[in-house]
């Protein structure tokens, strides 16, 4: 091949495959899971023993603290956003509630939490947290006498209602959600919300667009049939286009039908149709500003990239990863065990205008 046919197809070849993530100092060993990306400057994440990182400055600096009375608290679900987002967030703990370990915390200045949320009922395990704009939020549960378990919220946390699911759909025997990343639950507009689940038969995206106060359900192509697999992350880059993500956590490298996508609000799902990422993914995320053409998945097994919406893939590391989040097309992160976070290396590829 003579040196100007070797340029030719380097230019025109796929994404390049190769280590995408610059390691930051988060200044902990915590385990991360929950992870926002409010711009290119500030990010929270949050984790095991109550803490939670904070930078302001895009990762150069983080600062760690430990809310004061969670230190046995693993907060794997974090929100924050708008003008606000540096100094305002919501932190959610994970487990089993009658152990006082359904919590949700509240900060306005980045510093000094306060607790808005704890309930002792049985069966409730939160799952994640998710906020439409600065007043009306959603956090959900692990379903409860076989029914969805929604709270809501009209005014920033304050106060917190559990919203009545009798009308829902009922969920499958052993369904449930997955906390790995804090995503099993996203929010888009003003009012739309998605839940994945697994954990049973059939992985499922429970859907409403009126804050979680009616619900319907779809089937997804996503592997299931186990406890431990299913759907573990949900995302939308608009109210018709969305991604699910999973797997089966208990083999982090096993490849299987772990990517399924939609383009009608969720309300019918197709497995992707190219190749798949190599293993269980437990975060994926849009790049803003590509027309929903580039996505990043991660999970145990490393990290995935779609430059086609997903339809195809192709691993690009190997380090293992929790969660995924992205302010911009160039400003990512992923979180995870070990205090792990790291920043989005974007490829000349990726750096071009699409």
């Amino acid at each position: 091949m003579s040196k100007l046919a070797f340029l030719l197809a380097l230019a025109l070849a796929p994404s390049v495959v190769r280590a995408q993530w610059t390691p930051q100092s988060s200044g902990t060993t915590a385990e991360f899971r929950g992870l926002v990306a409010v711009s290119p400057s500030v990010v929270w994440a949050s984790g095991t023993r109550g803490r939670v990182a904070r930078t302001t400055d895009g990762g150069k600096t983080w600062r760690v603290d430990t809310i004061p009375g969670a230190t046995k608290l693993d907060l794997r679900g974090i929100a924050a956003l708008g003008t606000s987002g540096a100094t305002r967030a919501w932190a959610m703990s994970a487990g089993l509630a009658d152990s006082g370990q359904a919590q949700i915390y509240h900060t306005a200045d980045g510093t000094h939490w306060t607790k808005q949320f704890e309930t002792m009922q049985k069966g409730v395990f939160l799952d994640a947290i998710a906020f439409w704009d600065e007043k009306h939020g959603i956090a959900m549960s692990d379903p409860v006498d076989g029914k969805l378990f929604i709270l809501t919220t009209d005014d920033g946390g304050a106060t917190w209602s559990h919203v009545p699911t009798e009308s829902a759909p009922p969920v499958l025997p052993g369904e449930a959600a997955f906390a790995a990343s804090g995503t099993c639950l996203t929010v888009q507009g003003r009012s739309n919300v998605w839940i994945g689940t697994g954990g049973s038969a059939r992985a499922r995206v429970f859907r409403s667009t009126d804050r979680g106060r009616t619900w319907r359900v779809a089937d997804t192509p996503v592997h299931a049939g186990g406890s431990a697999s299913g759907i573990f992350s949900v995302a939308f880059r608009d109210a018709r286009h969305g991604v699910v993500v999973g797997g089966d956590y208990t083999k982090p490298k096993e490849p299987s039908d772990n990517v399924a996508l939609t383009d009608d609000g969720g309300e019918s799902w197709r497995l992707a149709s190219g190749a798949l990422p190599k293993g269980y993914m437990s975060g994926v995320a849009y790049l803003p500003g590509t027309s929903g053409r580039s996505l990043v998945a991660v999970g145990l097994g490393g990290t995935a990239r779609s430059s086609d919406g997903g339809q195809s893939w192709a691993m690009v590391d190997s380090v293992a990863y929790n969660s995924v989040a992205f302010a911009t097309r160039d400003d990512g992160w992923a979180a995870g065990p070990g205090g792990r976070i790291a920043r989005w290396t974007p490829s000349t590829a990726q750096a071009a205008k699409p």
